[in-house]
């Protein structure tokens, strides 16, 4: 049995991330995975020479599959979609899945970042998953063409359209991720302060704030622009948030950027990735629907806020 599990469980991460960037639901993603390993356990694999690129090569396909159902979920959604956040940078804890790992998958930073698979969204299923696997993972285009059941020329034009269109709407951002934290870190005290001024500094003129509630928790139901709206908006969500009781706050790294995490008694309340660029928050896109939840720890982690309550 050990034989059986350990080439699955060796790539167990890689697989993961593949189907996390394809569907944007860590709950999908997981769902895969556990498809995938059912496909494996139950496979001939005398013939398999090469057990990754097998096991990609199925992930990548019951991924494929489960897009056009969530699509067909998000339309019905209320307010804003917002892919599902997950911690990253840390161990896996219990209840928690694991996050990417820069040796057998994406580099960290915007390939798993919430603003880039917001860009995904906008993709075809296989536009969507030609990136993923061509210029996220790096695969070359004969591999994808098999994982897909395409050609090889169809793959190249496919890669090609999608980058364009990625690269077309992908926001800027500084990839110095200590300038990252610093931002952050200034950005959250800002909050927790209400100072309005400080708040003022850290946002760019035309930054853009989506806040997803799915109808389960209380959120904007269309993004928020301009600086003057978003201060008014953030200060008096965080001004709520905090009279909570057994509010715990902190910076945390979240789809491999600093971002902001909340929980209220240990259980996950909100998670906040920000797209700085210049040293200022161009976007903010805040996480509030407690069924998305499922990529952060149940417990808080010795954070930089702290707690009241």
């Amino acid at each position: 049995m050990t034989d059986v599990l350990t080439p699955f469980d060796r790539h167990r991460r890689l697989l993961f991330t593949v189907a996390y960037q394809m569907l944007g639901s860590v709950a999908d993603a997981e769902d895969v995975v556990q498809d995938a390993w059912l496909r494996w356990s139950a496979a001939d694999r005398s013939d398999v020479a090469d057990p990754r690129a097998y096991l990609v090569r199925i992930t990548s396909r019951l991924a494929l599959d489960r897009l056009d159902s969530a699509r067909s979920r998000r339309e019905s959604y209320v307010g804003p979609w917002l892919p599902e956040p997950l911690l990253t940078g840390r161990d896996p804890v219990a209840g928690a899945p694991p996050p990417p790992d820069p040796d057998d998958a994406a580099v960290l930073g915007e390939q798993v970042s919430l603003a880039l698979l917001v860009v995904l969204e906008t993709l075809s299923p296989t536009e969507r998953a030609v990136f993923v696997l061509r210029e996220v993972f790096g695969l070359p285009a004969a591999e994808v063409a098999a994982i897909l059941g395409l050609g090889e020329a169809a793959v190249r034009q496919t890669a090609h359209r999608a980058r364009e269109h990625v690269q077309a709407r992908q926001p800027r951002f500084d990839a110095d991720r200590s300038a990252q934290r610093v931002v952050t870190e200034r950005f959250l005290a800002a909050c927790a302060g209400g100072d309005v001024e400080a708040l003022l500094t850290a946002l760019a003129p035309d930054v853009v704030l989506v806040t997803d509630g799915g109808g389960r928790a209380k959120a904007a139901l269309r993004p928020i622009v301009g600086v003057d709206k978003v201060v008014r908006f953030l200060l008096a969500t965080a001004a709520e948030g905090l009279s909570m009781p057994h509010m715990h706050v902190e910076v945390a790294d979240v789809n491999g950027a600093p971002g902001v995490v909340a929980w209220v008694r240990g259980a996950p309340f909100l998670a906040m990735s920000l797209v700085v660029a210049d040293g200022l928050v161009e976007q903010v896109l805040v996480v509030r629907n407690p069924e998305k939840l499922g990529g952060l720890p149940t417990t808080a982690t010795g954070g930089d806020i702290g707690s009241r309550g």
